[in-house]
């Protein structure tokens, strides 16, 4: 049997913040959990791979966003930033927080559609 791999996408972030949560909160249980977890920013969450930006973010009774992140990546998890959201926005892969990475859509196709995957939109 194939591992299963949870590929996420956050379409949301300040501006959806109860849906923005979600997908991280998800995908941190995820990888807590021994998924293997591929985390995509799109949109405004795109903000959230800059470093101090997942700090700014606030939600009553949701898990901080710095401490999502960092169960994601230390547990082995991904986080990729849309391209053209990453370049409608100014920010490039030196820009980024430790760990994530910018890719376009054929990567984001290649990761759904491989064998055991497992898509989630937020």
């Amino acid at each position: 049997m194939a591992q299963k791999k949870l590929v996420i996408k956050a379409t949301a972030g300040a501006d959806a913040p109860e849906r923005c949560s979600q997908a991280f909160t998800v995908a941190a249980v995820a990888v807590a959990s021994g998924v293997e977890v591929s985390l995509w920013l799109t949109g405004e969450s795109t903000w959230f791979a800059l470093p101090g930006r997942a700090a700014e973010f606030e939600l009553p009774h949701a898990a901080p966003l710095p401490d999502l992140i960092e169960g994601i990546t230390a547990g082995g998890g991904t986080v990729t930033v849309c391209t053209q959201c990453a370049a409608r926005r100014g920010i490039e892969e030196k820009d980024l927080i430790e760990g994530a990475r910018i890719a376009g859509a054929q990567v984001f196709v290649s990761e759904t559609m491989a064998d055991g995957a497992q898509a989630l939109v937020y």
